[in-house]
């Protein structure tokens, strides 16, 4: 199982501290959100990741099309994979765009805009809607990775993609429903789910007190909710009948879903019931964890090398 992580970028500090905790302890990409009001601009915190990274790939986990225009975001992403690690991940906008007061992106929209940055990234010109780019300098085509957690949107990525962040739960039948809809969109796109390289996304958080990690994940853990459950059409999105989540609590339900919290011990056992519910990669948030330093080092120094 390969496990990366990701964060709001704080302040440049924080940046280098997991920076360096992600070579030290070996996870497999460290991941910047973009959150502007937040933390700071995501660009300028992957350019200070980016350059002390020896193994670990570089993420925008995830970036949108409304604040910057995807040829912009194409430019970006090129200018910084010096290394060949670097990954453009694009989602629809929740923080991202809500904390200036813009909408969302439609998986059409988001469809569209794959098309057009990995033209973009061959060197080859290309157009969206009225707009017309070229970046006849990129040396290399970095990866694309759409973030989502409905139907259309995972079937976007696996008609186009290189790559997904699953936002949809870590239980074996959010697995199962996810890779459903990626290969469903693999097939429409004549190729295989198996081309796509799929990224399980949860909230993290590893104490030593496990009441100090549970008392903190609830604040993530109604972020990701934001994402993966919203408000219309329940059952599509893997939620439990009413009855069931009552008899769980919400709390226990939405833990076991969307993170992997607790002690060293209990980030374990959450892990390895995830890679058996049919999980081969985890991007873990830590933006709202107790401590993101201290959760980074505990996980990478306790979980990481039994996985």
């Amino acid at each position: 199982m390969q496990v990366g992580f990701f964060f709001w970028p704080y302040t440049p500090e924080l940046c280098g501290q997991l920076a360096e905790h992600a070579d030290r302890y070996g996870y497999a990409m460290i991941g910047i959100a973009d959150t502007p009001g937040n933390a700071m601009d995501p660009w300028m915190a992957a350019t200070l990741v980016a350059p002390a990274r020896r193994e670990a790939r570089v993420a925008l986990c995830v970036t949108n099309l409304l604040t910057r225009h995807p040829a912009v975001s194409a430019a970006a992403i090129a200018s910084l994979d010096f290394r060949g690690r670097a990954i453009l991940g694009l989602g629809a906008g929740h923080s991202g765009t809500k904390n200036l007061g813009l909408g969302k992106s439609t998986a059409q929209e988001l469809a569209d805009a794959v098309v057009f940055i990995k033209t973009l990234l061959t060197g080859a010109p290309a157009t969206l809607g009225t707009a017309a780019a070229h970046l006849p300098w990129v040396q290399r085509a970095a990866p694309v990775f759409l973030a989502g957690s409905h139907r259309r949107t995972l079937e976007a990525a696996g008609r186009l993609t290189d790559g997904a962040f699953v936002n949809f739960g870590l239980g074996a039948d959010n697995i199962k429903a996810s890779q459903a809809h990626l290969a469903n969109g693999a097939k429409a796109g004549g190729r295989r789910i198996h081309d796509l390289e799929v990224w399980q996304i949860a909230a993290l958080d590893c104490s030593e007190e496990r009441e100090v990690a549970r008392n903190k994940i609830g604040a993530m853990l109604a972020f990701l909710a934001g994402y993966v459950i919203g408000n219309k059409n329940l059952a599509a999105r893997g939620v439990p009948a009413v009855k069931l989540v009552q008899e769980l609590g919400l709390f226990d339900y939405l833990s076991q879903r969307l993170s992997i919290c607790g002690n060293p011990d209990d980030c374990l056992k959450q892990a390895l019931a995830a890679k058996a519910a049919g999980a081969q990669r985890l991007m873990l948030s830590v933006s709202l964890a107790s401590d993101p330093v201290r959760t980074v080092e505990l996980f990478g120094e306790h979980v990481l090398p039994k996985l």
